[in-house]
């Protein structure tokens, strides 16, 4: 199973294993990672599952679509390598990422 770490505004890490076809916001609510808080439960209706992909995996996990954009719009502190984790599907490729979480959700 591929690995995520999150890491929290913090500097608290936490190592999960993913199922390949998951997002990354569900193996965070999955495995209680601080700070992730999912309110609209993945439908891409909210930016509380904000999280920053560290660089060396951004260009693994894409570039926003058009509608995550828009809910990132109301994220708190958005930088170029901002997604929404929900809208990040696991894969065996990103085995190894690395993502921050925000010091607070929008």
């Amino acid at each position: 199973m591929p690995k995520i770490t999150f890491i929290t505004a913090d500097g608290n890490r936490t190592e999960v294993e993913a199922a390949e076809g998951s997002t990354v916001m569900e193996n965070a609510i999955k495995n209680m990672v601080q700070g992730i808080e999912a309110e609209c439960g993945g439908a891409c209706a909210c930016a509380t599952c904000h999280v920053y992909v560290d660089d060396a995996w951004s260009s693994k996990t894409g570039s926003p679509e058009p509608m995550e954009e828009d809910m990132l719009d109301f994220a708190y502190d958005v930088k170029p390598t901002s997604r929404l984790s929900c809208q990040i599907q696991v894969s065996a490729e990103l085995d190894g990422l690395v993502v921050h979480v925000p010091e607070r959700q929008a």
